[in-house]
């Protein structure tokens, strides 16, 4: 009792500097004490020190990984920030969840939480099936902005092997993916939970529950007699005792606060450090080599260096652990800078150039988080998309990572087993032209690159340019050999390759081969470009890839 009250003193009389949990205190730099320690290597967590950073060349070379956005929110299979928007009144969410649920003062999201078990859930399955599509990293949410951990979490009671399915979910994706030898990552999202779940502040403007509050202060003292007795969703959960932000009430405005501006309740320094502890752990506990941060550069950036401090301790354990830099860690719209101490994501979005340093999209067949309606309206990505989005991104040095909704109950659908099994099909034929590429002098050539729309915030131009086509090409190259990916098939007899004309500063080109069609195709390269005779496409279909041997400078 005496070294609890001394901890206490001190915690009390330099705020910022000591998080208590369960009477253990720790100091800000990352002192373990009794539970680990932050692992000193060549990285220090500042941002000249990152800025030693190399992309690792597993991560080059893959280029293709496939993410499982899946936790709690699929379970109502009503798609993506459930659990904001079920607090959102008149929206669809919170229409349908009054509908399926009950009010949300009544049932709330802690309550989803609850009857979310995911019963059906096969690992090893899954991940057997994305590498049989080709990829060759694959990703898991570890939390999402409704800030329930998804593994054994110390730091964190509201999680999956406490509440909910009762199962440590990264455990069952890691080992999942260390059989089937892929590189294994984590996604972690939950650092915006303090803003996020201000919806849960709210009660109806209107009705017959008029003025009665939502269950996002509902505390431990509540739960006697309740499913959740002993656990605090206050605290632990929804994290909302403190001030409503500026213009809470605009639903929109937690994309412009993005950043921890524009007037956001700045989050407290406990919360902070919990996030941090729990982070740490997730890294510590499951080895990823991958770390995906849903956050605007790094968590909590710019108003404290969590974000930094993990970075760093990430590649250094990597280093402790493989004797060479492995690790990577992703951030959004990052300056100059920054992109040299971490990888680039751009969401739902491409580059319109080769970048010098690789970066990654991200994207998805549908929403986010399942969302039922997309099965029932035949509203997927197709096949022939992401094969499309997959080329466009590796000619620009670029990674793709998509995301494959998963049902609340662990499984995926038949429509999204069908666009797997088909880019499974396509990179089979196709992914020598893919995996362990570099961009070529120029991405491509085309009608749609003049379309192209510029990136908006994280990324945001997926689809608003020109559709692909036959006359649209793009490049990648391993050494002196060539591949240019033809994205539809003309409507002649021929293909003409305006970039590899003669005199265009390329060498003379020797051979020209379709993959996946027999033998070699009959070839012109005149001062128009390079004509290609097109021998018939078979069961070829979506992109069709040229291999050209020869001096290509």
């Amino acid at each position: 009792m005496q070294r609890r009250t001394v901890i206490k003193t001190l915690a009390a009389a330099l705020p910022g500097l000591f998080f208590l949990k369960r009477g253990v205190a720790f100091d800000h730099l990352g002192a373990f004490g009794q539970d680990g320690a932050f692992v000193k290597g060549p990285f220090k967590p500042n941002w000249d020190s990152l800025q030693k950073y190399e992309v690792p060349e597993w991560f080059r070379d893959a280029k293709f990984g496939i993410w499982a956005h899946w936790g709690p929110q699929c379970e109502p299979e009503r798609g993506d920030w459930y659990a904001r928007g079920m607090y959102q009144e008149g929206s669809d969410q919170y229409s349908y969840h009054c509908k399926k649920y009950g009010h949300p003062s009544k049932f709330g999201f802690k309550d989803v939480i609850n009857v979310w078990k995911a019963d059906k859930w096969d690992p090893e399955e899954l991940v057997a099936f994305y590498k049989k599509a080709g990829a060759k990293y694959f990703m898991a949410l570890a939390n999402h902005h409704d800030d329930f951990d998804l593994y054994d979490s110390t730091y964190q009671p509201w999680n999956s092997t406490k509440l909910g399915p009762k199962k440590d979910l990264i455990a069952g994706w890691a080992k999942a993916a260390k059989k089937n030898g892929l590189t294994f990552g984590v996604s972690v999202h939950a650092a915006h939970a303090w803003s996020w779940y201000e919806t849960a502040q709210r009660s109806d403007k209107k009705g017959p529950l008029k003025g009665v509050s939502y269950d996002g202060r509902v505390a431990r003292k509540d739960g006697k007699g309740k499913w959740w007795n002993g656990y605090d969703p206050q605290v632990d959960l929804y994290a909302q005792n403190h001030a409503l932000s500026e213009n809470s009430l605009d639903d929109g405005e937690i994309h412009r606060q993005w950043n921890w501006g524009n007037g956001v309740t700045p989050p407290s320094d406990a919360y902070c450090e919990k996030f941090y502890r729990r982070t740490i752990e997730l890294i510590d506990k499951y080895s990823p080599e991958l770390v995906y941060f849903d956050d605007t550069v790094l968590p909590f950036y710019p108003i404290n260096d969590k974000g930094v401090q993990i970075a760093a301790h990430l590649y250094n354990k990597t280093i402790k652990d493989n004797g060479k830099l492995t690790g990577v860690v992703t951030g959004k719209i990052l300056n100059e800078q920054q992109r040299k101490c971490m990888v680039w994501d751009i969401e739902r979005g491409q580059s319109n150039e080769i970048e010098p340093i690789p970066w990654q999209t991200d994207t998805c067949i549908g929403s986010w988080h399942y969302d039922r309606r997309l099965y029932d309206n035949n509203q997927y990505k197709t096949a022939k998309t992401v094969i499309h989005i997959l080329v466009d991104v590796v000619s620009k040095n670029g990674n793709l990572m998509l995301n494959i909704p998963i049902r609340g109950d662990g499984t995926i659908d038949d429509k999204e087993r069908a666009v797997v099994e088909s880019i499974g099909k396509w990179m089979m034929v196709n992914s020598e032209g893919i995996y362990a590429s570099r961009p070529w002098k120029v991405f491509g050539e085309g009608p749609a690159i003049e379309s192209a729309a510029p990136l908006s915030a994280q990324g945001f131009n997926e689809g608003k340019g020109k559709p692909l086509g036959a006359h649209d090409f793009r490049f990648t190259c391993k050494g002196n050999t060539l591949y240019a990916f033809m994205l539809g098939w003309p409507g002649g007899q021929a293909a003409l390759i305006k970039k590899l004309a003669q005199g265009n500063g390329v060498g003379r080109i020797k051979t020209v081969q379709l993959l996946g069609a027999n033998g070699n195709c009959r070839f012109e390269q005149t001062a128009g470009g390079l004509r290609i005779d097109l021998p018939e496409p078979g069961e070829l279909k979506d992109a069709y890839v040229f291999k050209i041997e020869g001096a290509i400078v």
